[in-house]
């Protein structure tokens, strides 16, 4: 079996990310994706046993980087902790203007993938989301807000029914709306420090 961080199986994964964001995980072929890669479709089942391993991996090449993404707004941000949620969902506005957006790949996927809950990208998908909440429960807890795992979990309803919607509505003041509503649940659980 090959190994997982190969150049090839890497050039796979960077074809099936762009091809599967661009145009959903359903209307993409193996064939495109071997294409894109520049290489043969053996060679691609060489790398993957499936289209669903591949599926799994493009989701889960995108868990890391869009954690950093997101932590570095936060991060970035100055004021206090709400303004700091608030801009991860300011600047995914800004990135939603961006007319290649095409929503949240993994929630994308997982609509495509509604039918088949023990899908390896769903686990994937789930993963990741689990893996932000579980990153803003603890810089909520860091900053000294109160119930930061309920919290965390109730902005990611926010973040996630507002990427809903802006697929539905292409507006991304959709997603501004819900950080200001994630600002005011944060600052009612702020902690007084006097």
């Amino acid at each position: 079996m090959p190994e997982l961080s190969s150049p090839t199986r890497q050039r796979i994964v960077a074809a099936a990310t762009r091809l599967f964001y661009a145009e959903g995980i359903g209307r993409v072929s193996v064939d495109a994706i071997a294409e894109k890669a520049g290489l043969t479709k053996r060679t691609l089942y060489y790398h993957f046993k499936s289209k669903d391993d591949l599926i799994a991996a493009y989701l889960d090449g995108r868990d890391q980087p869009n954690l950093k993404q997101m932590a570095g707004w936060f991060h970035a941000a100055e004021g206090d902790v709400e303004r700091k949620v608030e801009a991860i969902f300011t600047n995914l506005a800004r990135v939603a203007r961006n007319p290649k957006w095409k929503g949240c790949g993994f929630l994308r996927t997982a609509a495509e993938l509604a039918s088949m809950p023990g899908h390896p990208a769903i686990k994937a998908g789930s993963r990741h989301k689990s893996n932000f909440e579980t990153w803003l429960a603890g810089e909520l807890s860091d900053r000294g807000v109160d119930e930061p795992q309920i919290l965390a979990r109730e902005i990611v309803l926010l973040l996630d029914g507002a990427f809903s919607v802006m697929l539905v509505h292409r507006n991304p003041d959709y997603i501004e709306a819900a950080g200001r509503a994630a600002a005011t649940l944060v600052q009612a659980r702020r902690r007084n420090e006097d």
